[in-house]
């Protein structure tokens, strides 16, 4: 029997913490701001599989491409699973590269995949180099997954390390498709320019996104498959019929409605995430005896790594006792020292203080170790 592979990352939807510094994502949008008269009078039928045209067409203008090619799913998760059983499997090869979103290998692993890791490290500062993924591909390899900005690092892939990848695929294994999940890619710190999609590399390439975490909209689930492979998408629509016939209408309807008001939300959350990731820094330039971190390219993430005077253990329990939630890197598959820091949930004030008590929290476990 397949089953699910159980990560304590599971815990980021229990109870709220006092100071919430796990997250991966920017502060909540309210249902408040986006309801408008015409709302009320939408009918609570069945959507399409596709999705809804007005949504697909906000998506597709957003990437460069047709509305058709265009599949709204039910959160980005959604699409990596439709796409991992579509395409790999009962043994289908994957490369993808470690540490990685938790959720996105399990998947991988419970569709029966035969899953080829990349390791990327904290002192390589998880730069992916084309040549790594290269190494791992081979005939049988129908996936390649990435994800740039990645989780946990907020590092991204330069767009010529994509393209590469595309070139080694077509010699290596031209009937696979490489993934990119750009979930992070607009979420730029204040003027900082957006990287682009990776859509203009070819029709072997799908991308996936969804709203939850650069616009602050994850209670709609809505998320996203593009491709300008047309089998491909119509694989898509048949299995999103076949695993939740449609997306909730009304959250397709609120979603517009991020999408017509993005420039205003775009333009408030980068000035947020460039103030707490500027309060970030400074923090870890005033404790650069016990941690180090690897600025992220964007996001509302980033990695921290305790120093060895550290007593790990000791300081878990401390910001466990302070009421701050982490997220640790054995939840993503990296070295334990090693910590997922959230910048982006808190107001500054709130990330201030939750970093104060993080560095009171080091002091004891660094006595502690002594």
């Amino acid at each position: 029997m397949a089953t699910f592979a159980s990560n304590p990352i599971m815990s980021l939807t229990a109870a709220q913490p006092r100071h919430d510094l796990s997250e991966s994502y920017g502060p909540n949008l309210r249902l408040g701001d986006l309801l408008t008269p015409e709302l009320a009078d939408h009918e609570l039928g069945y959507g399409t599989a596709p999705g809804s045209p007005a949504l697909r067409t906000a998506i597709a203008d957003r990437h460069g491409v047709r509305p058709d090619d265009v599949v709204v799913t039910v959160g980005g998760m959604h699409a990596i699973f439709l796409l991992a059983y579509l395409l790999a499997d009962r043994g289908g090869q994957v490369v993808t590269t470690g540490p990685e979103f938790p959720i996105t290998r399990s998947v991988f692993e419970t569709v029966g995949a035969s899953v080829r890791v990349v390791p990327l490290t904290f002192d390589e500062g998880y730069r992916l180099s084309a040549a790594a993924i290269r190494a791992q591909l081979t005939p049988e390899t129908r996936l390649v997954s990435l994800a740039t900005p990645q989780n946990p690092s907020g590092v991204a892939v330069p767009h010529d390390t994509l393209r590469d990848i595309v070139v080694a695929m077509r010699e290596i294994c031209p009937d696979a498709y490489l993934m990119v999940d750009e979930t992070y890619r607009i979420a730029s710190y204040g003027d900082d320019p957006v990287a682009g999609t990776a859509l203009d590399l070819g029709p072997n390439v799908v991308v996936v996104g969804s709203l939850s975490k650069c616009h602050g909209a994850a209670g709609l689930r809505i998320g996203w498959a593009i491709s300008t492979d047309a089998g491909l998408i119509e694989q898509l629509r048949t299995g999103k019929f076949s695993t939740v016939v449609s997306a909730s209408t009304v959250a397709e309807a609120l979603a517009v409605r991020v999408f017509e008001e993005e420039a205003e939300i775009l333009t408030v959350r980068r000035a947020w995430l460039r103030e707490n990731l500027e309060l970030t820094e400074d923090w870890v330039r005033a404790n650069a005896d016990v941690v180090e971190w690897i600025r992220p390219d964007a996001g509302a993430l980033c990695v921290i790594r305790l120093a060895r005077t550290v007593d790990l253990e000791r300081f878990r329990r401390a910001t466990a006792e302070a009421g701050v939630r982490l997220a640790d890197g054995d939840w993503f598959g990296d070295e334990p020292r090693v910590f997922r820091l959230g910048f982006g949930f808190l107001p500054a004030t709130g990330v201030k203080v939750a970093l104060e008590a993080v560095q009171d929290a080091l002091r004891e476990a660094v006595h502690a170790a002594h």
